[in-house]
């Protein structure tokens, strides 16, 4: 299993970032999709999760209202879309994949993924 995220960059605050997450040699249709967050000197951050049929979504407080996940499971294709960018979204963005059935009984828990990217870095001037 690969996931390779893209779309990181510099970008003014209130500002738009869109993330892709590709995966391959996934059972997409068994999965669910999730991002996470890593800045220095702090914890990992679930941000926000998928389900492979597209009818779940969650956020973390802190990014709900502002970044929007969908998924395009004919292109085994994962996208973030972040709006009104804060510097305190400044970070590594991780996608992260694992089996639905256990993955949405705790979406920001990254134990309950078994499969991780590289990440794309996201950072967000004042």
């Amino acid at each position: 299993v690969q996931l390779v995220e893209s779309g990181g960059d510099l970008v003014q605050a209130g500002g738009t970032l869109r993330l892709s997450c590709v995966a391959s040699g996934l059972a997409f249709d068994d999965s669910a999709i999730g991002w996470f967050r890593q800045a220095p000197g702090k914890e990992r951050e679930g941000v926000s999760c998928i389900s492979s049929n597209n009818d779940y979504t969650y956020y973390s407080r802190s990014v709900k209202g502002r970044f929007t996940i969908s998924s395009d499971n004919a292109k085994n294709t994962v996208y973030l879309e972040m709006n009104s960018l804060k510097p305190e979204d400044t970070a590594v963005y991780v996608c992260a994949a694992g089996e639905s059935r256990w993955v949405l009984a705790g979406p920001g828990d990254a134990r309950l993924y078994s499969y991780w990217g590289q990440g794309t870095q996201v950072t967000v001037g004042s």
